[in-house]
């Protein structure tokens, strides 16, 4: 009998203790930072974003914070040093924030978009009117790219490039980093540049796409001369410091957010993404082989 009730004792003390165990992590994380790169004006972002926000933070359970960073190595460095929880990242940046940090960064979601599609295209935009048909015509001209953590506005065209024999210090006049894929349209526009390399998922979204929406650029005022192979979908990632638990409950919230929230999720994509899928390191080898040839690149061409 004493055994009987020492073991039904045992077992509602662990009952009764698991839930506190479960949502240890409040107390240690009471805010959680989420982080997105510069893919459009800080103003574009905060819109985009904070109905988003808001669902996770009731979702997760704890407040969410939005912080817009000004470029990819921000996000980078806030996930290297615990001041970023939840980063949204390009997939070059994210191979470089898996070096960084010694792998301690984990890719767990990316979109897949409207055509069940998890990736997109680095494509190269010149002027409606510009008489270049192809990246060879550039020759002695300005191209525009965006951030060298950039998957599609820098790494994917240099390695494209450098399959096509073209070395882009030699080839171009000069070489722009304008900082995010709307500056280097903008740039396009103004004439800094004569090319730019930009993000392109789908003939009915873009970032040229999503800058029309805004009243920010004309779609007939550009042609696309070239387009790469499919990139893998740009991962958010989670810190690897976070509790399981905690990584666990914000894996769920976003892979549960097309149904749970449908309009803050609409709103992320303009309605063009289906849903959060799951990924994982893996998925992104390629990329991280890409970085090491551009960081092996850049060692034979220091600037």
């Amino acid at each position: 009998m004493l055994n009987r009730r020492l073991l039904l004792a045992a077992t509602v003390a662990v009952l009764a203790a698991a839930p506190a165990y479960a949502q240890d992590w409040k107390s240690q994380y009471p805010e959680l930072t989420f982080a997105v790169i510069p893919s459009e004006n800080s103003g574009g972002v905060l819109d985009r974003y904070e109905p988003f926000v808001a669902y996770l933070s009731e979702a997760i359970g704890v407040p969410v914070t939005l912080r817009i960073a000004n470029d990819y190595a921000a996000v980078i460095e806030g996930l290297r040093g615990g001041q970023v929880h939840v980063g949204h990242l390009g997939p070059a940046a994210y191979a470089r924030a898996y070096v960084v940090t010694d792998g301690n960064v984990e890719p767990f979601a990316a979109m897949m978009n409207s055509q069940g599609a998890f990736g997109y295209y680095s494509v190269l935009y010149v002027r409606a009117d510009d008489p270049a048909q192809s990246i060879e015509d550039l020759a002695g001209r300005n191209l525009c790219l965006v951030d060298p953590n950039s998957a599609s506005g820098n790494n994917v065209p240099r390695f494209a490039l450098d399959k096509m024999g073209i070395n882009p210090e030699a080839h171009f006049g000069e070489i722009v980093y304008a900082g995010s894929h709307e500056n280097a349209v903008t740039a396009l526009a103004q004439g800094s540049c004569d090319a730019a390399f930009n993000w392109w998922n789908t003939e009915v979204e873009s970032n040229l796409l999503r800058m029309v929406e805004k009243g920010m650029a004309k779609a007939e005022d550009y042609r696309i001369i070239f387009k790469s192979d499919m990139i893998p979908s740009s991962p958010t990632t989670l810190s690897g410091s976070l509790p399981e638990e905690l990584r666990e409950t914000i894996r769920e919230a976003f892979y549960n957010a097309h149904e749970n929230a449908p309009e803050a999720f609409a709103r992320l994509t303009d309605g063009q993404g289906t849903r959060y899928g799951a990924v994982s390191r893996d998925d992104y080898k390629v990329i991280m082989d890409l970085t090491s040839f551009v960081d092996g690149m850049r060692r034979r061409n220091p600037s």
